[in-house]
């Protein structure tokens, strides 16, 4: 049996994160439910300022997604969000995803995730997810769902024994509560998805998906 190791080490994944964190600032998590909403939806969101986007895996399309996105819209940076084990890893992977974000951790997926060259952003939602990340090198972590896993209170409180950890704090976060939240030294970026309304996408309203999208960069620049 081959075991397959990582080109690229933990230091450096955490090096990606933290520049991909701090050019998109706030990583929009995307939900594709038609075909036809891809390259569109994608234009809006980079028209207004977002060209880091966290496709989920939620829907039959998200790997599509992911595959047109690198192949005719190269100059973003995609990535597959809602993975849930290595099998999904691997297909994220094989889509071309740039990076890879999850909503909980497993050791199994972890593990995995330490063999891959792409960079995971593992979700947790209190100090033990953490600690068990920590023993496998990860420093950078999604805390999921933010606002019931303790909100800005939290990750000040986390901040204390986890000196060296980031975090990108996503569920619940919303234009009344961004700048607190970015405003925080151990906070990277922000993940978030009220620029994307389902009926706004349904209607193909991409002009409002771009105006909500810049007024929610335009907020972080007050």
């Amino acid at each position: 049996m081959t075991i397959k190791t990582a080109n690229v080490s933990m230091a450096e994944k955490v090096a990606l994160i933290d520049q991909l964190c701090a050019q998109a600032r706030i990583l929009p998590v995307i939900t594709i439910a038609r075909q036809q909403d891809i390259l569109p939806l994608a234009d809006a969101l980079a028209a207004g300022g977002l060209t880091a986007l966290e496709v989920t895996l939620r829907s039959q399309f998200g790997l599509e997604a992911i595959r047109v996105l690198r192949e005719q819209r190269p100059e973003l940076v995609t990535g597959a969000g809602t993975v849930l084990d290595r099998h999904m890893l691997a297909a994220a992977e094989e889509a071309g995803s740039q990076f890879i974000v999850t909503p909980g951790i497993t050791r199994d997926l972890l593990e995995a995730s330490v063999a891959s060259d792409i960079p995971l952003l593992p979700g947790i939602s209190n100090a033990s997810g953490i600690m068990e990340g920590y023993g496998l090198g990860y420093r950078r972590f999604k805390l999921f769902p933010a606002e019931v896993s303790g909100g800005v209170a939290a990750i000040k409180a986390l901040g204390g024994p986890f000196g060296e950890v980031k975090f990108c704090p996503t569920g619940g976060v919303s234009p009344a509560n961004i700048r607190s939240y970015m405003a925080l030294k151990n906070v990277m970026c922000v993940g978030g998805s009220w620029m994307l309304d389902s009926e706004w996408i349904k209607n193909g309203d991409w002009a409002r998906i771009q105006e909500c999208t810049a007024e929610a960069l335009a907020l972080l620049d007050q």
